[in-house]
C-alpha cells in the first residue's frame, strides 16, 4: 500500500515519463519491496506489483554482488521482448524502477534515473521498518 503523505512522488515520477521517450510507467520502492511511489498511470495493484518484481530482481542482483565480489548494486537491467525493466538504487533503502518500451534508448534512461536520484535522493529515501512488540 502507498504510505500516505507520498504522493509528491507521483509527479517526479510523470515528469520521469514524459522527459524519456519511450519511458512507460515508474515507481519508487522501499528495499523490502514496499510502494511508496507510483506514476498516476499505475493502479496500486499494478505498482505494487511492480514494486515486489524490481526488490526481488534488485536483491537477487545484490546477493550475485555480495557472492562474487562485485560490490554495491546500481542499476538492474531486465532485458524483455518487448520491453526493459530498470530498476536503480535511490538513496538510503529505496530503489527507482522503470519500465520501458523495447525502443527506448537504454543510456538516455539510465541517466534520466541517475540524474532523478541525484536530484531527490533525500525525497526517495526510505526510513527502515521498526517492529512493534506488544508489552
Amino acid at each position: 500500500m502507498t504510505n500516505p503523505g507520498v504522493n509528491e512522488l507521483d509527479w517526479l515520477l510523470d515528469d520521469l515519463l514524459q522527459q524519456v521517450s519511450g519511458a512507460d510507467r515508474a515507481v519508487v520502492l522501499s528495499a523490502d519491496g514496499l510502494l511508496i511511489g507510483r506514476s498516476t498511470n499505475l493502479t496500486e495493484e499494478d505498482g505494487e506489483h511492480l514494486s515486489a518484481v524490481a526488490s526481488a530482481f534488485q536483491s537477487l542482483a545484490k546477493g550475485t554482488g555480495r557472492h562474487f565480489g562485485g560490490g554495491r548494486v546500481r542499476q538492474t537491467v531486465v532485458e524483455m521482448d518487448h520491453a526493459f525493466l530498470f530498476v536503480t538504487a535511490a538513496g538510503q533503502g529505496a530503489c527507482l524502477a522503470l519500465l520501458t518500451s523495447e525502443e527506448a534508448d537504454m543510456g538516455l534512461v539510465a541517466y534520466a534515473m541517475n540524474m532523478m536520484v541525484k536530484r531527490v535522493g533525500a525525497a526517495l529515501s526510505a526510513a527502515p521498518r521498526v517492529e512493534h512488540t506488544s508489552p
